[in-house]
């Protein structure tokens, strides 16, 4: 008998973003990010625990990354931030929904 085998191996790349996620910071963070699309990552987890604030350009880096990653079938999952305003950023924008959410029930 012949076994048919399809290994699958993901790799998952889970980032920090210790400091703003701002229009001085989205192009390099979204720089950084491409480079692991570009290695075949599909699969990321984005703390923005520590993230003190996130604008427009940060949210479009998100929303750029997450449709990329599920064009190739991949997740993108947002840890919780501590920051108010950046929970209330996502929360008005409605990313909470979008985005896989983890540590949010942990959250003040």
């Amino acid at each position: 008998m012949q076994l048919q085998v399809d290994e699958q191996i993901r790799r998952t790349i889970q980032v920090k973003i210790p400091g703003r996620l701002d229009i001085v910071s989205a192009p390099e963070v979204k720089e950084q990010l491409e480079r692991y699309l570009a290695e075949g990552v599909t699969d990321f987890v984005i703390d923005l625990s520590e993230t003190p604030f996130m604008d427009s350009a940060g949210l479009a880096v998100l929303v750029s990354l997450l449709r990329r990653c599920r064009n190739q079938g991949g997740t993108v999952k947002l840890v919780w931030p501590r920051s108010e305003h950046v929970q209330r950023t996502l929360t008005l924008t409605r990313f909470d929904q979008v985005f896989d959410i983890i540590g949010r029930e942990s959250a003040g």
